[in-house]
Formats: structure tokens, C-alpha cells, sequence
């Protein structure tokens, strides 16, 4: 699945780089009942169990020197059901091959992250999120899971069935089990107008509520170093369709989002001080654009230049503030930041564990190129973050544990009392989950 799992000496790495795990043996069931008797194999062996998706996490969540579940023999559509408007797919499916499905048949989720590459179980366990005014994080448009338990036996929930496992096992963090097959709820595919424009920050910030009120989607890029950002409103469009240009979605989405992107990040890794002058350079070479298409082709876009990210969840009101701490925290430094940073928004919503659990949320995302020193930057930007009550995202860098968790999560309690009764032994434990759930 992707280069990030290199078999090299048995050794698993994720996307960044960033993580690596040596598990006892690993499989590839085609079948539920497969999976099943690999989880009662392992608890026979004492082995821990863990699924990877395609190593997206940032996170060692998916680490274990277990078993190593791969998902890629379950994949594909189940079924479609167009009275309930939903859709089941195997959980190895990747988000890239269910969206152009779904747009085959003429239908599409409301709202997806802006990459395409993870599992969708691997992307709804973590949390995964696009921006949203009313439309909220993926694992939200669930309607149905299935997923196998510590003692090999098969779980079905929705918020009919088994409503407490529903409630938790949306984002579940691989911790109730490992997840099977899901069912999202979808609609019949419609248009999105993009319209990407450059603005000053501090006109971003005065005008954040109204531009987060007036657009269905709202999203912008800041580029340290500069005032300078990208804005992204996605809102339905009655069309006509006007996609990108190919010549100008090569120009603009290749050469210079991942192309330029790169030369100047490995120029940045190389010479640091010379980051500043190129970030101005990149804020200013991206023009402002409108284009009209079908959902993922509107609200994803290929990244190929590699990265290591932290993001937080703060509460929507708390975002100005913290943006503007960040910027003031890099200025009075010496650091040096070559990759914007991501702000982003999602509705409040009743998943135990979700970044957004019963609060309006802003996301801010910092990234740095993979390779160069990240962690200074991090810290910093995290201080800042849990100041403000933030919530990490469970598949990205952080620091936090257990304590500071149950302290930001209402349900927290609730989440580890349906762990202990699903998974006493702990036999989907690692080290991400002891620490963020404790023991």
C-alpha cells in the first residue's frame, strides 16, 4: 500500500518517515472470518494486534511488534443502498478508489479531508477532516460499522445497534477493535465552486466569522514569515462544470504546490536562512483561481512533498488569538518555517473521541519538510495550542497522555470503561494507545 510500508527486513514505516515497527508476523485476510482467526491466532500466541491502513498517521498508532494486520485484500463496495442513501465498503478500501466509485455510480460524500490516499478506516479512526460550516469530519457521515472484537467474535453497530459502541467506535483509534467494513451515508453527486484568492492575514483574521458564516466551506493557508495567505471557499454551484485547466492544474497543483514546493523546501533544509525570502516568493506566486467540479476533485489535491505535521482542535472563538500567538511566537524567533500553516473548521459533533466532541472547532496545522529539525517548532506550537484547551489530532505529532486528554474530552471516561469491557486483555494495546488512554 504505497511506499510507506517497505517489507525491507520486516520493517513497517509510515508515510513521514517518521515511525517504524518490527512486527512478529503480519497478515493479509481476504475475509472477515480471515481476520477473525488471525485476532484468535494472535491472543492464542500473546500477541498484540494492530491494522495499518496506508501509514498516513504521523502518530505510532498503527506501530506494533505483533501482528500486523494489512487491509488490502478487504477492499471494495458491499453495497449501495439508494432508499437509505448509503454505501458499505470493505475497510482497506482507500478513500481514492471509493470516491471515483461513488462518482461512477453518481454519488459522493458531503465532505472529505483535502488527501485521498489513506483507508477509510484507517482515515475515520484517526479523525480525518476536511472544513465545514454544517458538513463535519468523515467519520461523522457514518452510519454503520462492523468490526472485530478482542475474542475474534464480529460487532455490528449504529445508533440503533449497540449505540455505545457507535458512539465511541467512529474514531476509535483501532483500541475497540478492528474495523471491518463501514457504511457512510452519501448523496447524489453534486457541483463545488472553488474560489482561491491571496489575502492579507489581518484582513483573515478581522473577517474570519463572516467568511467562515458566509461559505459552505472555508479554509486558509498562512505562510510564516509573511502576512500573507491563501484563501479556499468551496460552496454548491447549480455548474456549469469548469475544471481546472489541465495545463493550469499541472502549473498549479504540480509545478508549484509540489514541484517548486519541494526545490525550495530542500533549499530551505540546506540553507535555513534563506526560508523567509522563499516563503514570500511562494505566497506571491500563487493567483487567485475559480473552478468548478465534482466534490473530491474540488476538495482533494495530491501532495507529494513529504512532510511531518501537528495539528490542534481549538474551540472555533479561540482561533484568532491562537493564530495570532503563532505568528508572534515565530517572529520573535529564530526559527525558520518553509511550509504554510493549515486553518481549517468543523461543526460540533457527538463522537466520544472526535477532535470537534461537542464543540465548534478550528484546526490549525503545522507542518515542516520532512527531514529538517521539527520538534523546537512543535513544542512551541503546541504550548500554545493546549493553552487554548486544544485537542490533537490522534493521527498527528503530539505529546499528550491520558491526563491531559480526559481533561479536554468530556467523554473520555466513557470511551476507556467501553474499552475495558471490549478489550480487557488489551489486545489491540501499543505504546500511541497506553499513553493517550493510559494503562
Amino acid at each position: 500500500m504505497g511506499s510507506t510500508t517497505s517489507a525491507k527486513n520486516g520493517t513497517w514505516r509510515n508515510w513521514g518517515g517518521n515511525v517504524s515497527a518490527r512486527p512478529a508476523r503480519e497478515v493479509a485476510p481476504a475475509s472477515v472470518e480471515e481476520l477473525a482467526a488471525a485476532v484468535r491466532k494472535a491472543a492464542e500466541d500473546g500477541l498484540k494486534v494492530k491494522a495499518v491502513g496506508t501509514g498516513h498517521s504521523f502518530t505510532s498508532i498503527a506501530a506494533t511488534d505483533g501482528v500486523l494486520v494489512r487491509p488490502h485484500l478487504l477492499t471494495g463496495i458491499r453495497n449501495i443502498d439508494r432508499d437509505a442513501m448509503t454505501v458499505t465498503v470493505e475497510a482497506g478500501t482507500p478513500l481514492k478508489r471509493l470516491n471515483v466509485a461513488l462518482a461512477r455510480e453518481g454519488l459522493s460524500l458531503t465532505n472529505m479531508g483535502d488527501i485521498m490516499e489513506q483507508t477509510v478506516s484507517g482515515a475515520t479512526s484517526t479523525g480525518t477532516h476536511g472544513t465545514g460550516r454544517e458538513s463535519a469530519s468523515i467519520a461523522a457521515q457514518i452510519k454503520g460499522l462492523e468490526l472485530v472484537t478482542a475474542d475474534g467474535s464480529v460487532l455490528t453497530c449504529s445508533e440503533k445497534e449497540n449505540p455505545e459502541v457507535f458512539a465511541a467506535a467512529r474514531i476509535g483509534l483501532g483500541a475497540l477493535g478492528v474495523v471491518t467494513a463501514i457504511t457512510f451515508a452519501v448523496e447524489p453527486v453534486f457541483l463545488l465552486t472553488a474560489r482561491e484568492e491571496p489575502m492579507p492575514l489581518d484582513r483573515v483574521l478581522a473577517e474570519f466569522d463572516q467568511l467562515w458564516s458566509e461559505n459552505e466551506h472555508f479554509e486558509f493557508y498562512w505562510f510564516p514569515h509573511t502576512g500573507t495567505t491563501t484563501t479556499k471557499r468551496n460552496n454548491r454551484s447549480a455548474g456549469p462544470e469548469q475544471p481546472v485547466g489541465r495545463l493550469a492544474g499541472w502549473f498549479e497543483d504540480e509545478f508549484l504546490s509540489n514541484g517548486v514546493f519541494q526545490a525550495a523546501n530542500w533549499v530551505g533544509r540546506a540553507v535555513p536562512a534563506g526560508i523567509p525570502a522563499l516563503a514570500r516568493i511562494s505566497s506571491r506566486a500563487l493567483s487567485a483561481r475559480t473552478y468548478t467540479d465534482i466534490p473530491y476533485k474540488v476538495f482533494t489535491s495530491p501532495r507529494r512533498v513529504r512532510f511531518v505535521e501537528m495539528e490542534y482542535a481549538v474551540p472555533r472563538d479561540a482561533l484568532t488569538d491562537t493564530l495570532r500567538e503563532l505568528k508572534r511566537m515565530i517572529d520573535r524567533s529564530d526559527l525558520r518555517v518553509s511550509f504554510p500553516v493549515e486553518v481549517r473548521t468543523a461543526p460540533a459533533d457527538d463522537i466520544t473521541l472526535s477532535t470537534a466532541a461537542g464543540r465548534d472547532s478550528a484546526y490549525v496545522a503545522v507542518h515542516m519538510f520532512r527531514g529538517t529539525p521539527y520538534q523546537r517548532y512543535f513544542t512551541a506550537a503546541e504550548h500554545i495550542f493546549t493553552a487554548h484547551e486544544g485537542r490533537p489530532h490522534w493521527g498527528k505529532v503530539h505529546t499528550r497522555d491520558a491526563a491531559y486528554l480526559s481533561g479536554v474530552y468530556p467523554g473520555f471516561g466513557e470511551f476507556t470503561a467501553l474499552r475495558d469491557r471490549l478489550d480487557p486483555e488489551r489486545r489491540f494495546q501499543n505504546d500511541y494507545l497506553r499513553r493517550v488512554l493510559g494503562a
